[in-house]
């Protein structure tokens, strides 16, 4: 027997906090005026105190399961995509896991950076295909102001905390298959041009070792150029192979990294820009959890005309993925 998978719900989490530009500008040489010019974004939220990517990302499940009408016991497949983790072990899939009760599931946490939700979705997709899972999990969850450099205003005002998901159920009917196509890739020439967390080797045997990670950094020159070239030009291969025109696209839900690239890919594709949602201006940069969060919170309705979603960040890894509701 042939299986696919469907899409049946989405669902986001935001924590309470919200944070302004001025209030950023309290901390670091930067203002209101320079970060809206540049990003776009005058709000982001914040998770403090105890609340960590785990917590973000079991709401979201609990709200999956709450719009599908699923128990947790009757999930068998949950995926995290997160370069926040709580820990690097146990994975924070397995702690989503744990706090949902979702005692049937596998779980385990992909790292994709802000290409996450696709990737994660692709893995997904995959394994249902096989015929032994039959409800699925992806969720995005980030809390990206844990690993910032609030000296550094060039990285610090993009990002932003939060999650979304989606869950995909098995189907014998190909009508009903959420997925259309799909191009992934990884350049990992420019690894360096973003990265968080580094954990350096010992370089002697001392009482004084300790593990410390490195904050996050990224080449904001070098990201904008490759997110500009490298996914229009994806974008448009997707849609030749696919034998899909733009003009049938529905909406193009970008990685929401800051509101100039996402203004730039929409007019290297000559698209109109409302067919781009946006959630940037409010939420920040959330990493892979950008994707799942517009499409949650921008998409009303379920026909079935072609969503474009473009994930692309550290690695580099990108990939876009046409999709049906």
């Amino acid at each position: 027997m042939t299986y696919f998978a469907k899409l049946t719900t989405t669902a986001s989490y935001l924590p309470e906090r919200v944070v302004t530009n001025e209030e950023l500008a309290q901390v670091m040489p930067t203002s209101d005026e320079w970060i809206v010019a540049h990003t776009g974004i005058k709000t982001r939220h914040y998770a403090q105190n105890d609340e960590n990517t785990s917590d973000l990302a079991t709401e979201v499940g609990r709200k999956l399961l709450q719009k599908s009408n699923l128990s947790a016991d009757q999930v068998d497949l949950l995926i995290v995509t997160t370069i926040t983790p709580d820990a690097l072990t146990p994975a924070t899939a397995s702690v989503v896991q744990g706090k949902l009760q979702a005692i049937n599931a596998i779980a385990f946490d992909v790292s994709a950076a802000c290409a996450g939700f696709v990737f994660g979705l692709s893995i997904a997709d995959k394994m249902m295909r096989s015929g032994q899972y039959r409800h699925a999990m992806v969720i995005s969850a980030e809390v990206n102001s844990k690993m910032m450099d609030f000296t550094d205003r060039t990285s610090t005002v993009f990002f932003g905390d939060g999650a979304g998901g989606a869950l995909l159920s098995r189907t014998n009917s190909s009508d009903e298959e959420f997925l259309i196509a799909e191009k992934l890739a990884t350049d990992g020439s420019q690894a360096q041009t973003i990265h968080s967390g580094r954990i350096n080797p010992i370089t002697e045997i001392a009482s004084t070792n300790y593990p410390t990670a490195d904050a996050f950094y990224q080449d904001g020159r070098a990201v904008f150029e490759f997110a500009t070239t490298a996914v229009p030009k994806q974008i448009e291969q997707l849609l030749a192979e696919a034998k899909i025109k733009l003009a049938d696209i529905r909406m193009v839900v970008c990685h929401q990294a800051n509101l100039r690239i996402i203004e730039t890919i929409c007019a290297k594709l000559k698209m109109p820009f409302d067919k781009f949602p946006h959630t940037v201006e409010k939420y920040g940069n959330m990493s892979s959890a950008g994707i799942p969060v517009t499409l949650d919170r921008l998409v009303t309705s379920a026909n079935r005309q072609p969503i474009l979603l473009s994930g692309f960040g550290a690695g580099l890894n990108y990939g876009s993925m046409l999709i049906r509701m």
